[in-house]
């Protein structure tokens, strides 16, 4: 007798494809998968080797989230086909998923790196650091925008990337150097926000890359230009040029509960003298260019 043509009890089936037999008995009742016999006495059920692989599909299509209903639809004129289409139409929910995670782990990423920030930070420490550059949606404010507007102009700015969470991205000010170098410390001109494996395409802004200055600040925003101060004369005691805009982003507003203890990270791209012939661009909304590289 062929193997494969030998029957199997319902636990012997259910062990082989790692489910409890229960499962089987539900299935049985609602008509999607019924076993190859039933022992007419006592009513036993029992299964072929040979209906494995149409067991294994629906719990396929279950692990994917498929509803018993589609499933069912699926199973009553199953075809190459009709499961071709499923399993694409799956496949692209799987892919959102995937890249929902992704971000997730970014931000979980983000967070843990500001964590171990706050453990070890030197607040009077201004050092230089490099970075690779970004892609950054932003959008333009002045100080006559409302804090109120400011959120509904991020909330409307993020839906257009279907982000499930606002916590999906990184969120900061932008604030042009040339403002600072002339004493307007509350020049902010845009928002920015950094959404995880966002494709380049037009109107984004792009931060360089290359050395960046960065510096924290303690407390509210009335101390920032102290600290810009303090910023600006470290650049030219290390002969560096800040350019383009300082991006400002808050690094411990989970583990707070007052304003006196929020932590502001500045980062400024700069270069040395050498190379500030290069037309940066100063809108937020327009890319950002890093300056030419020397050659050796």
């Amino acid at each position: 007798m062929d193997e494969k043509n030998k029957l199997l009890t319902i636990g012997q089936f259910a062990a082989m494809h790692g489910i409890h037999k229960k499962t089987l008995m539900w299935y049985d009742e609602i008509g999607l998968f019924q076993p190859a016999v039933i022992n007419p006495d006592n009513g036993y059920r029992f299964y072929s080797y040979r209906q494995s692989p149409v067991l294994e599909t629906i719990l396929l299509l279950r692990e994917l989230d498929v509803s018993i209903r589609e499933i069912r639809d699926f199973m009553k004129s199953r075809s190459a086909g009709s499961l071709k289409c499923l399993l694409e139409e799956k496949m692209k929910d799987l892919d959102r998923q995937i890249t929902h995670l992704q971000a997730v782990r970014t931000t979980l990423c983000t967070h843990h790196q500001n964590m171990a920030t706050l453990l070890t930070m030197d607040l009077s420490e201004i050092s230089i650091i490099e970075k690779e550059e970004r892609c950054l949606v932003t959008v333009a404010v002045s100080k006559d925008i409302s804090f109120e507007e400011k959120v509904e102009l991020i909330t409307a700015e993020t839906e257009k990337y279907h982000l499930g969470r606002l916590h999906d991205a990184s969120y900061g000010s932008m604030i042009p150097v040339s403002s600072l170098q002339t004493g307007n410390y509350d020049d902010y001109s845009g928002l920015f926000i950094e959404i995880p494996f966002l494709a380049y395409k037009n109107g984004l802004h792009i931060t360089p890359g290359g050395s960046y200055l960065r510096a924290f600040h303690k407390g509210d925003w009335s101390g920032i230009p102290k600290r810009y101060r303090e910023i600006l004369a470290y650049a030219g005691q290390h002969d560096l040029v800040p350019y383009g805009f300082s991006y400002e982003t808050g690094i411990n507003e989970t583990v707070i509960d007052r304003i006196e203890d929020y932590i502001v990270q500045i980062e400024i791209p700069v270069s040395n003298y050498a190379r500030t012939d290069t037309a940066l661009s100063l809108d937020p909304l327009l890319p950002a260019h890093s300056p030419r590289k020397e050659t050796a």
